[in-house]
């Protein structure tokens, strides 16, 4: 089993989130973060004042899959999530060593 977390652009969840349940995908963790990667940030004018944004808003997301289901879900949010421009993201893959459902007590594939 596989945990990906993927960064990606706010405008851009609407559109991950369908194409990975066009793959299949049932259950997906998503929050709101803050971050910045090579873009550092930038700067905006605010009535005349001008200020320094570190962190750029986020989305994060969690999705606990299968090993086969691995390269269908990085496929599909790069596609989706892809804009071609910085600060589009990244994703992760760790692995899960035990996943349980807390509601039957499933464990492995069966709590997925």
């Amino acid at each position: 089993m596989k945990m990906v977390i993927a960064i990606i652009k706010p405008f851009r969840l609407d559109d991950v989130r369908d194409a990975l349940a066009n793959i299949g995908i049932k259950g997906i963790t998503v929050t709101e973060v803050k971050g910045f990667g090579r873009q550092k940030g930038h700067t905006e004018l605010y009535r005349g004042a001008e200020y320094v944004v570190d962190f750029l808003p986020k989305i994060k997301l969690e999705i606990a899959i299968s090993k086969d289901q691995v390269d269908s879900v990085i496929e599909a949010i790069v596609n989706s999530a892809g804009t071609g421009k910085i600060g589009d993201g990244k994703i992760f893959i760790n692995d899960l060593e035990r996943v349980i459902r807390i509601r039957t007590g499933e464990s492995g594939h069966d709590a997925l």
